[in-house]
């Protein structure tokens, strides 16, 4: 990882270099174009461009809202304004496969603007993977109630990388507090993941919420 990071003694973590930020720049560029315009040609077929214009207004909310804490935990992760639900937008909107790039294209700018490794697993399960798993919402795009099935299914994507980085890359925390490392795994990434989707679900369970992100995904649906 000499090239796109470097070593930190102090506390075994990788800082990325300025090589490692472009490529994850571009690689963010790129997989957030070919979820707009890699896409399987129908009747209902939306154009590339207004793929691009929502996805990338879901992708700033989603960090905008990131930056707004609630609850910080003290290893990392934190309850924010609702940023997981602007990302399963995305999948709600367009479904599976735009839903899944762009929420990956999400992980990468989440690992440009606040990254912590000490590993390349570590970063793929935390960054890619766990952010990426958001995207599963689109498995309920054409579903009845699908945004809430579909942002529930994400975040139990999201909850299960995050277990899994927690067990096994920082387990070993879970002495300090008399823990196994699942164990501690499961209440730690529980506590702020569980929270914010609960918050969540209330507040798009509002009918008055429901109704306007009904029509945003018209909006986001409308051909040019």
């Amino acid at each position: 990882m000499s090239i796109f990071a470097r070593y930190v003694e102090a506390d075994g973590s990788y800082q990325l270099t300025q090589l490692g930020y472009l490529a994850i720049i571009l690689v963010m560029i790129a997989l957030l174009l070919a979820a707009c315009f890699i896409t399987k040609a129908d009747k209902k077929a939306q154009t590339g461009t207004r793929r691009l214009v929502f996805s990338a207004m879901a992708i700033a909310l989603a960090l905008v809202t990131s930056f707004i804490k609630f609850i910080h935990m003290p290893m990392g992760g934190s309850v924010t304004l609702f940023s997981m639900l602007f990302i399963c937008l995305i999948g709600y909107w367009y479904g599976l496969r735009t839903g899944l790039m762009a929420a990956i294209a999400y992980g990468f700018l989440q690992l440009i603007i606040d990254p912590y490794i000490i590993s390349v697993p570590q970063m793929l399960v935390d960054y890619i993977f766990a952010f990426g798993a958001l995207g599963l919402s689109g498995l309920f795009s054409n579903a009845r109630h699908g945004l809430i099935k579909g942002y529930l299914v994400g975040v139990l994507g999201r909850y299960f990388f995050a277990f899994l980085s927690g067990m096994i890359f920082f387990g070993s925390y879970a002495a300090d507090y008399n823990m196994a490392a699942p164990v501690y795994s499961l209440v730690y990434n529980g506590a702020y993941i569980g929270l914010e989707a609960l918050f969540t679900l209330i507040l798009i369970a509002i009918p008055a919420i429901d109704k306007a992100l009904v029509r945003i995904k018209t909006l986001a649906m409308q051909e040019a």
